[in-house]
C-alpha cells in the first residue's frame, strides 16, 4: 500500500511536498519544490527542460507516488497523432458483436451498441480527463520535443480546455484538472504559446552532495566513500570536453550498484575501465574518454 500524501492538496504545504517526494526516494532541490508548489496550486502545467538523465520524467512518477494518486503517461515520438494521444475503437470487438447482431437486421441498434463506451480504447489524454479518483492524476507529457508543431498546437488547446470530443459520444470534461508535468529534451525549440501556458524549469544534474544524497538513497549498502568517488567521477566525465552522452543520475545509480555488486569499496583505473558499459554509452564517447583526467590524476 502507498504511503503517499492522504489529505486534500488544498491543505498541501511545501514542506510536506518536499517530504513526500523524499519519502518516495526523490531528492529535490528547493527551487524545484517551490516551482512544483506553485504548479499544483496554481493548476498550472510544468514545463521541464533539460539534458537526458536529470530526472524529469522521474519527477512526475515520484510525484503520483508521494500523493497516492495515479499516473497517466503520453509519451510523445515523431508523428504522434492527435487521435492516438485521445482513444482507439476496438475494432475487433466491434467486428464480432456485429457478426452476432447481423441477424436482428436492426442497422440502428448496432451501431448505438458498437459506438458506446465499452467498445472504447482510452487514451492517456481521455484517460486524464475521465479519472474518477479522489485526488487528480499526474498527467506526465513525455519528451515533447519529439512531437511536430501541428501536435503541439493540439495540445495546447487541450491544456486550456481540458476536454476531448468523440463525435459518436460527445464532450468529456475532467471534473479535477490533472497535475501536468511536460518533459522537454530541447532538441526543438518549444513554441512560445506553449511555455506561456506553463511555469518553466531548467532542470540540469544535481550538485555533488545532492547526487551523492540520491544515489545513497537508491542504493542500499553503499558506502559513503564509494559513492561520493563515483560521483567524482561521473562529473568529470561530464565536463570533459567532447563527450556528447554525458551519464545522467540513473547511470551514475546503476554504475554505483555495479560496483557494489561486484564488492569494491573504491574507484580504481582496473574497476572504472571493467565497468565502464555503465556510464558511457557509446563507441565514441569510450574512445574520447580521458581516464587519467576523470580519475583526477591529471588536471
Amino acid at each position: 500500500m502507498s504511503r503517499g500524501y492522504k489529505r486534500k492538496l488544498e491543505d498541501l504545504t511545501m514542506e510536506e511536498l518536499e517530504k513526500a517526494l523524499r519519502s518516495v526516494g526523490y531528492i529535490p532541490d528547493r527551487k524545484l519544490v517551490v516551482t512544483l508548489y506553485l504548479a499544483i496550486r496554481l493548476g498550472k502545467p510544468l514545463l521541464l527542460e533539460g539534458e537526458p538523465g536529470c530526472g524529469k520524467t522521474e519527477l512526475a512518477k515520484a510525484l503520483a507516488k508521494a500523493l497516492d494518486t495515479e499516473l497517466i503517461r503520453l509519451q510523445c515520438y515523431e508523428g504522434i497523432e492527435a487521435s492516438q494521444a485521445i482513444y482507439d475503437w476496438d475494432y475487433a470487438r466491434q467486428l464480432i458483436t456485429i457478426r452476432l447482431l447481423e441477424s436482428t437486421r436492426d442497422a440502428e441498434n448496432i451501431e448505438k451498441t458498437i459506438y458506446s463506451e465499452r467498445y472504447l480504447i482510452k487514451g492517456p489524454l481521455l484517460k486524464a480527463v475521465t479519472h474518477e479518483g479522489e485526488k487528480p492524476p499526474v498527467l506526465l507529457i513525455d519528451e515533447i520535443d519529439r512531437a511536430d508543431e501541428e501536435f503541439e498546437a493540439f495540445l495546447l488547446e487541450f491544456l486550456g480546455e481540458f476536454q476531448v470530443t468523440i463525435p459518436e459520444l460527445g464532450t468529456f470534461r475532467a471534473k479535477t484538472r490533472p497535475i501536468v508535468i511536460i518533459t522537454s529534451n530541447r532538441t526543438r525549440e518549444i513554441s512560445d504559446g506553449l511555455r506561456r501556458r506553463c511555469l518553466y524549469l531548467y532542470v540540469s544534474y544535481p550538485d555533488r552532495e545532492r547526487e551523492v544524497e540520491i544515489v545513497l538513497s537508491k542504493v542500499n549498502g553503499a558506502p559513503r566513500r564509494l559513492v561520493e568517488e563515483a560521483v567524482e567521477v561521473v562529473n568529470r566525465i561530464r565536463s570533459q570536453k567532447g563527450i556528447v552522452k554525458k551519464p545522467g543520475i540513473s547511470e551514475t545509480i546503476d554504475w554505483v550498484r555495479s560496483l557494489v555488486e561486484l564488492g569494491h569499496r573504491s574507484i580504481t583505473r582496473e574497476n572504472l575501465e571493467s565497468t565502464m558499459s555503465c556510464i558511457v554509452k557509446s563507441r565514441e564517447d569510450a574512445e574520447k574518454l580521458d581516464i587519467n583526467y576523470v580519475l583526477g590524476e591529471k588536471q
